[in-house]
């Protein structure tokens, strides 16, 4: 190597060290992707206010409430929407904080609770023992953009059957719809939680008249 060629040499690593220290390459950290922000993450909650419920009956049975098993496409954290019948979606910065069959586990729970129709209200998985045991199936819960204004369509079906002969006591598919107040994720959640509180009502009444027969 000459010398002129070691001269440039140095001179060129002196000037990368340079704008190195200075900032001057900092524009190449542009070029670099973004990390993708967190998703916003939503619950399903109960707002029915809590009331004591009337002390049941000594005859009064106790059920075991099992956790609502899930249709395919919805036994996941993402917020369902629709644009078009059948094609389900999920929005890329929203979810839900669990999958919604297993935060409607406790409502559903509780909602049965506050009836006063049963001795104990237990959410199986339990060692103790029960007359009557709760089975759900979440069909669906999903925003559907089908139509203005959209709504969040809520279907349960539930199952009561009796432990000791595992005979079906009675059986019944709710299904709710809810007006969206706004077309965005939040409008979905918040009808999805009326929605909710819609359902529970009806499957508390249901439970409650099934098993006094």
């Amino acid at each position: 190597m000459t010398k002129a060629s070691r001269r440039r040499l140095l001179a060129g690593t002196a000037l990368w060290a340079a704008l190195s220290a200075t900032g001057g390459l900092g524009g190449c950290g542009s070029l670099l992707p973004k990390p993708a922000p967190a998703p916003a993450q939503f619950a399903l909650d109960d707002p029915a206010p809590a009331r004591t419920a009337r002390p049941p009956p000594a005859t009064a049975p106790t059920l075991i409430v099992g956790t609502p098993r899930a249709a395919a496409g919805f036994d996941t954290r993402r917020i369902v929407y629709l644009r078009q019948a059948h094609e389900l979606e999920g929005f890329a910065y929203h979810q839900w904080v669990d999958t919604p069959a297993q935060m409607l586990a406790p409502l559903i729970a509780q909602a049965i609770e506050r009836t006063g129709a049963f001795r104990a209200v237990l959410r199986a998985p339990t060692a103790a023992t029960a007359e009557l045991r709760l089975d759900t199936e979440l069909i669906r819960l999903q925003h559907e953009f089908l139509a203005a204004p959209s709504k969040v369509r809520l279907t349960l079906r539930a199952v009561l059957v009796d432990v000791a002969t595992r005979r079906v006591l009675a059986w019944r598919e709710f299904d709710t719809s809810v007006p969206s107040a706004s077309e965005d994720p939040y409008g979905g959640v918040l009808a999805a939680n009326q929605a909710v509180s819609e359902l529970l009502t009806e499957l508390a009444a249901f439970c409650a008249q099934a098993s006094s027969r």
